[in-house]
């Protein structure tokens, strides 16, 4: 089972694309709200490198992560097994 964490804004219109996206799917995931959350957001930086969201880390069976910046569909589908 896939866990996933997506790193989002309030105000973030690829963030409520990519959740809207990921519902459709019935795909279950974790949201941070990285702008209410100061300590969440310096954990994404460290994760990520940068501040752009949506930024999702997927946490695969065998525990390796895949690390998503924006709302990139297709490496989404993939992941996931949509293809």
């Amino acid at each position: 089972m896939l866990k996933i964490v997506l790193y989002t804004t309030t105000t973030c219109p690829f963030c409520k694309m990519q959740k809207d996206y990921l519902k459709s799917k019935n795909i279950d995931f974790s949201e941070i709200l990285v702008d209410e959350n100061p300590e969440e957001a310096q954990k994404m930086i460290e994760l990520s490198g940068q501040l752009g969201v949506p930024f999702t880390v997927i946490t695969k069976d065998d525990g390796s992560l895949e690390k998503i910046l924006g709302f990139d569909k297709a490496r989404l589908d993939s992941i996931l097994g949509f293809n």
